[in-house]
């Protein structure tokens, strides 16, 4: 079908104008082509609030990570027993620094070991492990994710506002506070998934994605940044809970105020950004409610792969956000304030990095530099491979050096962000259909390192605080990034999985032509 045949099914016929019928279809076409971004349309607006909601949920998620150094007591060792210890940093004052009194520099009111802070590090993520898969299926049923997603913010927001109280009750209380925020939060990725197949168009996706789990990036830095000094203020610890729970509610307001689950049931969509939308996206996701085809779904080679990958980047990613205070705070040495700026530079250098690289991957797509293929396995190549090599050398290379430990972290974290234009787009490439069923079975197996990796942390660190046992913390994540990211170059794919469409229609006149979905520069 042409593109003015296509166009005028859609187009209300002007039974008072003089302009030929064709005449007004074409204009209809060319004012849709024309409205390919170059203005703030909803679709854009749709990202905005992805993006500031992916930020107060990442605030929410990582606050923990900097308040439990303010949080916990612990031990303070004397200069002259840390002078006997060879395989640790030496204390600042060794260095001509000034240091805190050991009560300010290792004070907390609540008496937790290594694996109680890990055991609390990594509860949220039993809860998230255990919703995120129903997030995707009822996202996919309801046909948008609009109502789910802004459950989930608004509900984390007021667990993180109790979440002082839950602490001072008991650390039973702060552990189930925790895991139903994780509950909460499980169901927003996949109904996210959810609605950029209703609103992002197959050439904007990779763009659109990167900017909005920059968010991700965005909230983890604003946090770490400004937790250290929020823990430092009268309200203490408990700040860092009540500010970013306030943020959440706020946020919420304007999430239900101004989203919708899709171009279609949007009051007030221009008509051609519609067009253009649909035009992009095409019919499929006019079949919701369809039954999940297990058998093929959980035995597609690429889909496999891709889970198991997300499990691999996970466990690098967590590994990272959660302990990163910690060994800044415990082997290099650093204040609480300095501590939050520090942790979050790494996130600052990925969020930025995913930005600039999102736009060339673009640029190169649309010149026909690079296939979407080939623009998976260098952005996994990029995100996987080089970090490896950085935090490996975090401990044998670095040692003491806090910064160039710091700069290799923040390489190596910086790099992870060409991920977002390598795995995770195969959700929307592989089955549009299913998008949020696979986002949520993914996310649901790649959960587990939030609660492993802090877990075995805290086992191999063993209230040891020493250079050869953080190292053996780095290395693993160096194995876990070369051993997925070769699965994934092996078994990898772009294309359409025929299990996506298990009865297509016999009138192939209806639907739209698809044929040249690589012209459109899929990313």
């Amino acid at each position: 079908m042409s593109k003015a045949g296509y166009y005028s099914l859609l187009t209300p016929l002007d039974h008072h104008s003089d302009k030929p019928q064709f005449q007004k279809e074409e204009e209809c076409v060319g004012q849709v082509e024309n409205n390919r971004g170059a203005r703030f349309g909803k679709r854009h607006e749709l990202i905005l609030l992805l993006f500031f909601g992916f930020a107060s949920l990442y605030a929410m998620r990582v606050n923990l990570s900097v308040a439990i150094v303010a949080m916990v007591r612990l031990r303070p060792k004397s200069h002259t027993e840390m002078m006997h210890i060879e395989d640790t940093c030496p204390l600042p004052s060794q260095e001509g620094e000034k240091i805190s009194s050991p009560l300010e520099y290792y004070g907390g009111e609540f008496d937790w070991d290594e694996k109680t802070q890990g055991m609390l590090l990594g509860s949220f993520f039993y809860g998230y492990i255990l919703t995120n898969y129903l997030g995707g299926r009822l996202a996919d049923r309801m046909g948008g994710g609009r109502m789910i997603y802004g459950c989930g913010v608004a509900l984390t927001a007021i667990l993180t506002l109790l979440s002082p109280l839950a602490a001072w009750h008991s650390k039973e209380a702060f552990i189930a506070i925790r895991v139903l925020e994780g509950m909460t939060e499980g169901v927003t990725f996949p109904s996210m998934n959810v609605m950029l197949t209703y609103w992002i168009p197959p050439q904007e996706r990779a763009r659109s994605f990167s900017r909005i789990v920059g968010g991700c990036q965005f909230g983890t830095v604003v946090t770490l940044a400004i937790s250290g000094w929020l823990t430092q203020t009268w309200l203490g610890w408990p700040s860092v809970f009540y500010g970013f729970g306030l943020c959440g509610l706020l946020w919420s307001f304007f999430w239900f105020k101004l989203a919708y689950d899709s171009p279609d049931v949007h009051p007030t969509i221009s008509y051609q950004e519609k067009m253009y939308i649909k035009k992009g996206i095409g019919e499929h996701r006019g079949m919701k409610g369809k039954e999940v085809p297990w058998r093929s779904l959980l035995t597609s080679p690429p889909f496999v792969a891709v889970v198991v990958t997300h499990v691999g980047n996970n466990w690098g990613f967590y590994c990272l956000l959660t302990e990163l205070p910690t060994y800044l705070k415990n082997i290099q040495h650093y204040d609480m304030k300095q501590n939050g700026v520090v942790s979050a530079t790494p996130y600052l250098t990925m969020w930025l990095f995913s930005l600039v690289y999102s736009g060339l991957v673009d640029r190169m797509l649309e010149l026909g530099t690079l296939t979407t293929k080939r623009v998976r396995q260098i952005s996994m190549v990029i995100g996987n491979y080089l970090p490896m090599v950085c935090v490996a050398l975090v401990v044998p290379w670095a040692g003491c050096d806090k910064h160039l430990a710091v700069g290799l972290i923040c390489l190596a974290v910086g790099a992870s962000g060409a991920t977002f234009c390598g795995f995770h787009c195969a959700f929307q490439e592989l089955a549009p259909n299913y998008s949020g069923t696979l986002s949520g079975i993914s996310n649901t197996v790649a959960t587990i390192p939030g609660f492993l990796a802090p877990a075995l942390t805290g086992t191999i660190i063993n209230n040891q605080q020493t250079l050869s046992r953080w190292g053996e913390v780095f290395k693993l994540v160096a194995v876990v990034y070369l051993v997925v990211c070769s699965l994934y170059l092996v078994f990898m794919s772009v294309e359409t999985q025929s299990w996506n469409q298990q009865h297509p229609p016999t009138d192939k006149s209806k639907q739209p032509d698809r044929s040249n979905l690589g012209e459109l520069k899929t990313v």
